[in-house]
Formats: structure tokens, C-alpha cells, sequence
């Protein structure tokens, strides 16, 4: 059966404006979409203002800038049965910050980047907050390396040679072979740090969700300035950060 009979061109073109604004996330407009896509205005005003009813586009009201909203995540997040993985990890992700009094991060691997799908800020007055739906590398962070080290050694290897290892600060690994070693350390101590490898002045750690075969759904971990988090407790902040990402991962199980 050809494509041209069971294409469906609004549909097409919907997905071709989420496609580009995945692409821009600052947002574009409705001509600037219109010109990238070779569409006439009033197809991309009904297409964008379709979206936004529905809430998956939200428009900035200052610029006039159509730009992807957090609802689209929720579409792919893990769920068993009639419970998502937010809905279980958010009672154990405030008890985490009220332990630690710092901020709680959970988020998922897509494609060679992870997305922060979830946050319970911090109790300081100066803590770590950024945007759900943020996009993260995966070398330079602590949430980015436990995905690293939860894919199959070949797999970890051709990610490595694809993804661009910038290096952000002085302390970012940027060598392949590195980052494979710290992918072994990882596993063996369970959980992954973040050294002001991606900020200078931020310290993480970070623990894998895991399913009921091992394999990874999402990751958790506290971001913290370092003076408050130094080196030398890592150790025991990521003996906490395991145990509550065990809790998530109990509470996912059929």
C-alpha cells in the first residue's frame, strides 16, 4: 500500500511544526514557521493555534514565539499499570529534599540526550531550579552518565563517538576512554557523581530507576552548589540517592 493513500496531510504538517520546534527550543513564530516549512500562514495559524488549545504548544505572550510545552513528555513517560513513574517518584523525591534540603531531579533518557521530566526544589534560599523539559548531555553530568552506563558496552561505545564531548569546564571528561571508566565506576558503586564537571560551582548525584529486568527507566539526583555538597560527601549523599531510587523502583513493579 503506497504512502500517498494513507498519508494524512494535516496530520503530517502538525508533526512537522513539533518536529521544528523540538528543534528551536526558544520558540518561533508564525511566519518564521511558515518559511521553514514551506506553508502558507493560515495553514500554520490553525495548525499552532490547534496545538496550543490542546497544550502541547504554549505561546509566548511577549514575543508571539509558539514553543513546545511540557505536555509531550508525559506521552512517553514509563507507567505500570494506572500509576506513571512521576506519580510515584514525587513522594519519595520530597522526603529525598526534606532530607537533604536540596534539590530533587528526576528525568529519562531520549535519543543521545536526557530530559528533566520532574523537580521538588530545594529549602535554601539559594538552590539549583532550571525547567522542566530541560535537555541535558550525557558526559558531563551525573544523570547523563548513569544513562551512559546503563547501555550495553557497544552501544555506549558508538554514543560516545556520536555525541559531541565539549569540554564545559576544566573538569569535564571529554575522552571516550575516560568516560568508559567512569561508565565502570558507576556501576560498580551504584550511583554516578557530577565534580563541577558541567558548572562551575555545582556538585550532583545521581542513582538509577531501574525496572523489575534492570533495566533503566529514569534517574534521580540532588544538584547542589558545592559548597554545601563538597567531594567528600558524595559517598553518603549517593548511599540516599540509591535507596530512594530503589523506592521508586519498588513502587513501578506490577
Amino acid at each position: 500500500m503506497s504512502t500517498a493513500t494513507t498519508s494524512v496531510p494535516a496530520l503530517e504538517r502538525g508533526l512537522d511544526v513539533l518536529e521544528l520546534l523540538n528543534q528551536v527550543p526558544e520558540g518561533l513564530g508564525i511566519s518564521e514557521l511558515a518559511t521553514r516549512l514551506s506553508l502558507n500562514k493560515n495553514a500554520v495559524f490553525r495548525i499552532t493555534h490547534t496545538l496550543t488549545d490542546r497544550n502541547y504548544l504554549e505561546r509566548d505572550p511577549v514575543t508571539k514565539r509558539f514553543r513546545l510545552s511540557t505536555r509531550l513528555l508525559s506521552l512517553g513517560l514509563p507507567q505500570v499499570g494506572d500509576v506513571s513513574l512521576v506519580e510515584v517518584a514525587l513522594p519519595v523525591m520530597r522526603e529525598l529534599r526534606d532530607e537533604t534540603r536540596e534539590t530533587v531531579q528526576l528525568g529519562i533518557g531520549v535519543g543521545d540526550e536526557g530530559v528533566i521530566i520532574e523537580q521538588v526544589s530545594g529549602l535554601h534560599p539559594l538552590r539549583i531550579a532550571v525547567d522542566i523539559g530541560l535537555r541535558f548531555p550525557l558526559h558531563n553530568n551525573a544523570p547523563g552518565k548513569v544513562i551512559l552506563a546503563s547501555q550495553p558496552p557497544r552501544e555506549r561505545a558508538a554514543t560516545l563517538t556520536r555525541i559531541p564531548l565539549t569540554a564545559d569546564t576544566s573538569r569535564t571528561l571529554i575522552e571516550p576512554a575516560a568516560l568508559q571508566s567512569e561508565c565502570a565506576r558507576v556501576l560498580s558503586r551504584g550511583y554516578a557523581t557530577d565534580f563541577a564537571e558541567a558548572d562551575e560551582g555545582i556538585h550532583c548525584v545521581a542513582a538509577p530507576v531501574t525496572g523489575n529486568e534492570g533495566q533503566l527507566i529514569a534517574v534521580l539526583w540532588v544538584s547542589a552548589p558545592a559548597k554545601r555538597l563538597p567531594k567528600s560527601m558524595f559517598a553518603s549523599l549517593g548511599k540516599q540517592v540509591v535507596d530512594s531510587a530503589a523506592q521508586i523502583s519498588g513502587g513501578l513493579q506490577p
